[in-house]
């Protein structure tokens, strides 16, 4: 038979049992939600009211190396997998996978100097006329 002590026993493991799991399942639901990370924060005063966005996806071969060259506008430049270097306006920076850096228009070149192939996403805020 349960007595009061037993009664009240097991209602304190089963309420330990279920805050328990409860916990744990919120957990498990804070762990799948997204955790925005900025990469990028700029202001950025724009050469004309309307720009035309262009997003192009580039593929750098081991050991490639632009020749000096300029886009049409500013944005910028994430790279997906590999390491970049990147010349602009006197100034070397490198950069690997899950990096983001802004371009300024400036003439550049830009090299792989990784040991696999590189990818960067180039995001071009481009002034419309």
């Amino acid at each position: 038979m349960l007595t009061p002590i037993r009664l009240s026993f097991y209602f304190t493991i089963v309420f330990f049992l279920l805050f328990g799991f409860c916990s744990f399942a919120i957990a498990a639901q804070d762990q799948n939600k997204p955790s925005p990370k900025p990469l990028l924060e700029r202001t950025v005063t724009l050469p004309s009211k309307d720009v035309k966005v262009v997003v192009k996806h580039m593929r750098f071969p081991v050991g490639f190396k632009t020749p000096e060259h300029t886009h049409e506008g500013p944005g910028p430049r994430y790279i997906i997998k590999g390491t970049v270097k990147i010349m602009e306006g006197g100034e070397t920076h490198t950069y690997q996978a899950g990096e983001v850096f802004w371009e300024s228009g400036l003439p550049m070149t830009a090299e792989n100097v990784g040991t696999g192939e590189a990818e960067v996403v180039v995001f071009e805020l481009i002034p419309t006329k």
